[in-house]
């Protein structure tokens, strides 16, 4: 396999992330996330950058993860959160000190989302509460009432009242006070820089939608912006704190735009229309959104995303007219630049890693890797990709396929197809561990973005509602007669692979068709009626995608679930599942198992215990080493031993 086998994939690869730019420029966190074999944890430990003298020093060593570093506004400490006290906690230092850092609170409960005062004398953090604080918690079998349909998420479990609230704690005398009441999940807090404020953003009800609330800090008085069934991605303050720029997708249609609110007489306008590129509004649970940052009193910074390439951006928010600054054929994260919005830092993923720390010179133009973590490991395996493009009714499809090490155009190779999640995500130029995995043992793998994909404007991405199944199928299949036709594949030895939404896709795809000899269902959305009432995002996201709730939109339901079809499947299949996915809840793949092992099928059912809907990216190094090793191995069952 060249080095990247399962096991190096997640045991000898060390990736960066949280980048955070000192306030002169002169100095750039970050964590590093490794594996630990011998505990089976996944570790987090902060790390400086010196970016005159080129050295990098390990800044944390007590506790498995620390994370979350943020600098204070003179440039002299740092706050973060450790798990090295009994629970989280969040510490304060001088990034230069000997000696351990001061323990600021703590509490029982996950600590997040760190924000300094712009006066450097408190600090905003999230942390979650019950709604009764002062109420007996329950036993372990007691049991548990709702009254509420947002009672559970996943990663996090059954939650009943218990919500992330903002809190504000004096550094000086170490008293802390909650900012937000009711039982509504907040995050990412950001000070207003004359320090009255704090906006944040506040999930509603339908756990998946998202407003902002903007909170007096003395009085705890708040005002709510945005619409209660749109998102929110982006935030950030003018520098005179009387306006507020936010991207918003109130339609839920895949796109934001640009709004700028003004505080004092309470108008928001609308700033952009019809954006071609998609503001980066990070991952819940995984990566954060990537903040704007206002170069003066009319132009504003933001990252985005444009045909699944990078790129940094400037916005004029008096004439909503938007100038590229940079692009790149890189999948970049994270958003930090020091106070002069000289220097930019983000996390990047490419071709050659998987995750590492980039930096750009605003002044320059030019942009340079701070680490070289994962780069040896992955760029070194000798793997090699070409970009690949087809059309099918009305749109071009765009995608990528990974070759083997040693490739040669005379041999004929399988060929596997990567379907993503969302449906409303992307592929692009950072590929994934299990795309790594499977080129490296020997498999050309493709992956694409059908329509439904973001990052290619509102109308493409849009194209997905109430049509799962539909065209989205036909754009996968197009780009799969599109690759396979080439001299050097296979088109006997074809296999399927995806998760999420890739899972129901995959389980539609067997269902439809039996070109593949092999396929792996990662969470699969299978029976689009029960998913609707049992995942934590159905009634909202599932209503959205599916014409409404299942009485409403029957005949579609039953028309377009993967279970309908499932007694027509015949290809050989591996269903990979998290026992508490609250996403793709278990009982998905279990509806999955029993459909194709009573239709005949060759399947087997691989279950992960305690594993949430994001197991294969931050569950224990054991089980993501499982799961990948898995997936290989059933390819190379079904598309290597059983012949050509």
């Amino acid at each position: 396999m060249h080095g990247l086998t399962p096991d190096a994939l997640v045991y000898d690869v060390s990736t960066a992330a949280e980048p955070a730019v000192s306030p002169d420029g002169r100095r750039v966190l970050y964590s590093v996330a490794r594996a630990d074999r011998a505990r089976d944890l996944n570790t987090r430990q902060i790390w400086v950058a010196d970016l005159a003298s080129g050295t990098h020093r390990q800044v944390t060593r007590t506790g498995d993860r620390n994370r979350g570093a943020r600098w204070a506004p003179g440039g002299d400490r740092i706050a973060f959160v450790s798990d090295r006290a009994p629970r989280s906690a969040v510490f304060v230092c001088e990034v230069d000190a000997v000696g351990d850092p001061r323990e600021i609170v703590r509490h029982d409960a996950e600590i997040s989302d760190l924000a300094w005062a712009p006066h450097g004398g408190a600090i905003a953090y999230c942390a979650r509460q019950p709604l009764d604080a002062d109420a007996a918690s329950p036993t372990a079998n007691a049991p548990r009432t709702t009254a509420r349909i947002d009672y559970k998420r996943d990663s996090q479990g059954y939650l009943g009242d218990d919500r992330r609230h903002i809190f504000v704690v004096d550094l000086a005398n170490g008293s802390r006070r909650r900012l937000t009441r009711g039982a509504l999940d907040r995050a990412a807090p950001a000070w207003s820089p004359d320090g009255l404020w704090i906006v944040t953003q506040v999930a509603t009800a339908g756990v998946i939608t998202s407003q902002l609330e903007i909170i007096r800090v003395d009085t705890g008085d708040a005002r709510r912006l945005g619409e209660e069934d749109g998102a929110i991605a982006t935030w950030a303050w003018a520098p005179d704190s009387q306006s507020l720029l936010f991207s918003s997708d109130p339609d839920r249609s895949g796109q934001t735009e640009f709004f700028l609110h003004n505080l004092a007489s309470g108008a928001t306008r609308r700033i952009t229309t019809d954006l071609a590129i998609l503001p980066n509004g990070g991952f819940p649970a995984l990566i954060p959104p990537a903040q704007p940052l206002w170069l003066d009193e009319n132009r504003v910074l933001f990252a985005a995303a444009r045909n699944a390439r990078s790129g940094l951006y400037v916005l004029d928010v008096m004439t909503g007219t938007v100038a590229e600054e940079e692009i790149a054929a890189t999948q970049r994260n994270d958003f930090s630049a020091d106070r002069t919005g000289t220097l930019v830092a983000q996390t990047e993923a490419s071709p050659e890693a998987l995750g590492e720390i980039v930096l750009r010179d605003r002044r320059t133009g030019a942009s340079r890797a701070l680490t070289n973590l994962s780069r040896p490991l992955v760029g070194g395996a000798g793997l090699t990709w070409e970009r690949v493009e087809t059309t099918h009714a009305g749109y071009a499809i765009e995608g990528w396929i990974l070759k083997p090490p040693g490739f040669s155009p005379a041999t004929r190779y399988p060929l596997v197809m990567d379907i993503h999640g969302g449906p409303q995500a992307f592929y692009g130029y950072g590929f994934t561990t299990v795309q790594l995995a499977l080129a490296a043992a020997g498999f050309v793998t493709l992956f694409c973005n059908p329509r439904g994909s973001t990052s290619y404007g509102r109308a493409f991405t849009s194209a997905v509602f109430n049509d799962w199944g539909g065209h989205d199928y036909g754009d996968l299949m197009a780009m799969v007669d599109h690759v396979a036709a080439r001299p050097y594949i296979d088109h006997h030895r074809l296999g399927v692979f995806g998760y999420s939404y890739g899972g129901y896709m995959t389980s539609w795809i067997i269902g439809q068709t039996d070109r593949f000899r092999a396929a792996v269902c990662g969470a699969p959305c299978f029976n689009l009626t029960s998913m609707y009432g049992s995942s934590d995002i159905g009634h909202s996201f599932g209503a959205h995608h599916w014409g409404g709730p299942p009485h409403a939109n029957r005949d579609w339901y039953l028309a377009r679930s993967p279970s309908t079809h499932a007694h027509c499947a015949t290809t050989p299949t591996l269903i990979v599942h998290g026992e508490s996915d609250d996403r793709c809840p278990i009982g998905q793949g279990e509806e999955m198992y029993t459909a194709l092992k009573v239709a005949g099928c060759e399947v087997e059912f691989v279950r992960y215990p305690g594993g949430s809907h994001l197991f294969q990216r931050i569950g224990p190094p054991s089980h993501r080493a499982d799961y990948l090793t898995r997936v290989v191995g059933w390819f190379e069952k079904w598309l290597v031993d059983s012949g050509q």
